[in-house]
């Protein structure tokens, strides 16, 4: 089963021994599977199972020769077997044994994302819901809007994690196939039953139909998946970004003892680390277009996927790990100030509230033209520091003869605005405990 491939770390799964390792575990679950047919004999394939093994320096050393590394490959395991070299590789075709275990490294290296994406989703969940409560201001094109709190915003950033995780749940399941159907995919001389039994005994499924290979399009949804996955990070990073700025200054990144932020400004804390993942998501990116573009191969094969593929899978895969890592480090450290965030939205005179008061006048009976041109012609001067919006609408005369005061102090309720707060928090954590949240 894949399972027996867990390795603590994510390189490791990548690591170019391994792969070899995986695929010897593919050459010997063929030989089994013919076993199983009745066309190798039993002791055979005892043999090939027992003894069957290689070192990278003979790999090498018989690819000087071969110039193709899973013919050296074959020859090296051969060596080591004796006589039931015969049986090794029978019937199958290179990529017959490289794709089935490049999609068992995908799972592997995927059940590892996985792991790491579900940590930061609990670090997330854990912050949003101490923060549910916490007001802010909410922003739109970078400019004040409407009162929101701090884990509002985190609570939408936990869903589209929550989202990433299916998509690569998605993903991993769509790269759980193998394949053992020869040269061009027509089994000339293989069996579909020979290839069922191979991949029930790595844990696969059989792929319905293949070329000469898997099918790209399966490692490109991998890919996307990773590209989303840094694409969530990415918006988490240029949120703390745009809150750490010196005029707001209302979370920070954690600055340790020692830390420097800049070498000629002693002052400087810097979001650093969010930068850094905000251009390490654009790596992902790229390598998600490559791998869409290894999609259209010539006819059944050809190599044009092969080098391009080296690269971006394993690159994708350790990068995303480290992404998810780090993006919890920063979530779980990060510093919020509270009560910055309540001065913040004092900044523009009560105009975050004009909301409210163009549906009040609107109850009155007034048209919604209308009532825009009153809350406008007061909510911009109380934007530009002339005035809080309050006073200037009790000392209208026009709103004055519409509103009473009493209704007019009641705009200015900030609670009125975050009144369904919890009720988001349970619409999206239905599966934590009601006195958690």
């Amino acid at each position: 089963m894949i399972e027996r491939y867990s390795v603590p770390d994510m390189k490791a799964v990548w690591d170019r021994k391994n792969r070899f390792s995986i695929m010897k575990d593919v050459e010997v679950a063929l030989v089994s599977a013919w076993g199983q047919m009745g066309e190798v004999p039993r002791d055979s394939v005892l043999n090939i199972k027992n003894n069957a093994t290689f070192t990278l320096e003979r790999v090498d050393e018989l690819e000087r020769i071969t110039d193709h590394d899973v013919v050296a490959f074959i020859n090296a395991l051969g060596e080591t077997v004796g006589d039931d070299a015969c049986y090794i590789h029978k019937g199958a075709t290179s990529s017959d044994i490289l794709d089935t275990a490049t999609s068992i490294q995908i799972v592997r290296a995927g059940n590892i994302l996985k792991a790491d994406l579900k940590s930061l989703l609990e670090t997330v969940k854990l912050r949003a819901i101490e923060f549910r409560h916490t007001p802010m201001m909410g922003r739109t094109h970078g400019i004040h809007a409407e009162p929101m709190t701090f884990g509002l915003k985190m609570l939408s950033w936990y869903a589209e994690l929550s989202r990433d995780m299916t998509r690569l749940e998605s993903a991993i399941e769509m790269n759980r196939v193998g394949k053992m159907s020869g040269a061009v995919g027509t089994y000339s001389n293989l069996h579909p039953d020979l290839e069922r039994a191979m991949c029930d005994e790595l844990g696969l499924k059989p792929d319905p139909v293949s070329t000469q290979v898997i099918s790209r399009d399966r490692h490109a949804q991998y890919l996307l998946a990773l590209a989303q996955v840094g694409a969530s990070i990415e918006r988490i990073a240029v949120s703390l970004r745009t809150e750490q700025r010196t005029e707001i200054g209302a979370v920070e990144e954690a600055f340790g003892k020692g830390q420097t932020g800049s070498s000629a400004m002693p002052h400087k804390k810097n979001p650093k680390t969010s930068e850094q993942l905000t251009g390490l998501s654009r790596v992902l990116r790229s390598n998600a277009l490559a791998g869409l573009e290894n999609v259209a191969l010539w006819d059944e094969r050809d190599i044009s996927h092969s080098s391009v593929e080296r690269i971006i899978l394993p690159d994708s895969s350790i990068l995303t790990s480290y992404m998810l890592k780090k993006m919890n480090d920063i979530i779980s450290g990060l510093v919020v100030h509270e009560d910055r965030m309540r001065k913040i939205i004092d900044i523009t005179g009560g105009a975050i509230f004009s909301g409210r008061f163009l549906v009040s006048l609107m109850s009155r009976g007034l048209s919604r033209t209308r009532a825009y041109q009153i809350v406008q012609r007061l909510a911009i001067p109380a934007s530009k520091g002339k005035g809080h919006l309050r006073q200037l609408a009790l000392d209208d005369p026009e709103t004055q003869s519409i509103l009473g005061e009493a209704e007019i102090e009641s705009i200015f309720d900030l609670d009125y605005y975050l009144r369904y707060i919890d009720t988001i928090f349970y619409k999206v954590l239905e599966e934590t405990d009601e006195q958690a949240i």
